[in-house]
């Protein structure tokens, strides 16, 4: 019966709504519910069970409605507070995963890369912005262990590459030619934060963007005495 009341009624509130998102709101279903208790056949009313059936499911409804929007202004003050937390990292050198370079001018940022193997080759894949190889550069015979990658900033041809952003990808063989686990981190001075995407970023000064759930190390900047 509510399906013919709801294409009778179809103008009133919360119908349109409903109609577009395919979820009858809470609102609509109750107006749905009176309608139908006003609509009724004299002579053969609505039964009791399934007229507390139907209250059941406008509770359950309701509910899960209180529930949504409570998880949602959870989740709204959870990240004003990591934004007020990570005010703190302004100005401090932090450490984090990732692999994100910057050249500016004859300047590159270091990247640095730990393998969890000996490996007997192992190459560093340069990126710019649209994921174009601009380089690589191979090394031999390298031991478990943490390293420093630092690209000199030239192409394949031996020119000097457009200053900007770039990524450093590696990978590496161990001497039977079985994969060697590298993990790559990056470090830098916050400058800045950045929401998106529900997650909070922090701007580096040289431009790089790393995200906060990535930060493995925070470095207090030491003050000089006078």
């Amino acid at each position: 019966m509510i399906d013919q009341i709801l294409q009778q009624q179809g103008g009133f509130y919360g119908a349109d709504t409903a109609a577009k998102n395919d979820v009858l709101g809470k609102d609509a279903f109750l107006k749905l519910l009176v309608t139908q208790l006003q609509n009724q056949d004299p002579l053969n009313p609505l039964d009791d069970k399934e007229f507390i059936a139907q209250l059941a499911q406008f509770s359950s409804l309701e509910q899960m409605t209180n529930i949504s929007e409570g998880i949602k202004g959870l989740s709204d003050k959870t990240a004003q507070q990591d934004m007020l937390s990570a005010v703190n990292y302004i100005g401090k050198e932090v450490t984090a995963s990732g692999d994100g370079i910057t050249k500016s001018g004859n300047y590159v940022t270091p990247v640095y890369f730990t393998l969890g193997g000996a490996a007997a080759q192992v190459y560093a894949n340069v990126y710019d912005e649209n994921n174009n190889i601009v380089r690589t550069e191979k090394f031999t015979s390298m031991q478990a262990g943490e390293f420093a990658f630092t690209w000199d900033g030239l192409d394949y041809n031996g020119n000097s590459a457009n200053s900007g952003q770039y990524n450093v990808y590696f990978s590496a063989e161990s001497p039977t030619g079985a994969t060697v686990f590298v993990d790559t981190e990056v470090s830098g001075t916050v400058t800045a934060l950045e929401q998106g995407d529900g997650e909070t970023f922090f701007r580096l000064s040289d431009g790089r963007k790393i995200s906060f759930s990535d930060i493995k190390k925070v470095i207090q900047p030491v003050v000089a005495e006078e």
